[in-house]
């Protein structure tokens, strides 16, 4: 399993747009072949603070979201909404079958 983290930092002027562009896409983005997990995370003490956090079957699920056309339309909406610059971080479960073995 693969599991992404985005950090965002919206724009206050911007955040009720993102929500909703966020909500109108979350349900096709649950639905995308391999997505596990979709959650959104508002960060308490920034009001344009948000993360999202996806679970993927696996590196390639995630990756076949990436290119896909919903990812790069749902991106487009979004990236005049930033205030900084996303930052994006994959991680997986320490103890899983699939997962890294410390060298």
């Amino acid at each position: 399993m693969t599991i992404r983290i985005v950090q965002l930092c919206i724009r206050p002027e911007w955040v009720k747009e993102f929500l909703s562009v966020f909500g109108e896409a979350a349900p096709h983005i649950r639905a995308f072949p391999g997505c596990i997990r979709l959650e959104l995370w508002r960060q308490a003490d920034l009001d344009g603070g948000f993360a999202t956090c996806s679970h993927w079957e696996n590196d390639d699920a995630l990756e076949a979201y990436r290119n896909s056309s919903l990812f790069k339309a749902r991106w487009a909406a979004i990236k005049p909404m930033f205030a900084a610059k996303p930052r994006a971080y994959s991680y997986r479960r320490w103890g899983q079958k699939d997962t890294w073995t410390p060298k």
